[in-house]
């Protein structure tokens, strides 16, 4: 799936995303500033979590409560080794049923069995070119 959207666009491409999602796992990858944290964000408030939504960045995780599934929301930018990424429990929290929404992945992908990616690219100040990749087994 391939979207190209505006900010004003974010709660229909939320709607959208999660109605086209195989795996608990999605991993979000996308430059500084592309709209990573918006996006999930919108995604949440879809999903009926009521928590303010804001990246970890210095928590490196954050679990929300939705209406039909638990969110585990994890930003891994300031990690730097496969240790750091199971000393704040990575492997626990992914054998929980919720929906695990990854920014940041790359140092995590190694040990995923099953998830898809969301691709953002940035078009101008506005607008960004969105593909979410078919599920990986």
């Amino acid at each position: 799936m391939e979207i190209t959207y505006t900010l004003n666009e974010i709660d229909m491409v939320a709607k959208k995303l999660l109605e086209n999602l195989e795996s608990k796992v999605i991993l979000f990858q996308a430059p500084m500033g592309a709209g990573k944290t918006t996006l999930i964000k919108s995604m949440c408030r879809q999903l009926g979590v009521e928590d303010d939504v804001n990246s970890p960045t210095f928590s490196l995780v954050n679990e929300y409560k939705g209406d039909s599934t638990d969110v585990i929301h994890f930003d891994l930018y300031r990690l730097e080794t496969n240790d750091q990424l199971f000393d704040i429990g990575f492997d626990y929290y992914l054998e929980k049923d919720a929906l695990c929404l990854i920014e940041w992945p790359e140092l995590s992908i190694s040990f995923l069995s099953d998830y898809q990616c969301i691709k953002i690219k940035i078009l101008g100040s506005e607008t960004r070119n969105l593909i979410l990749e078919k599920l990986i087994e």
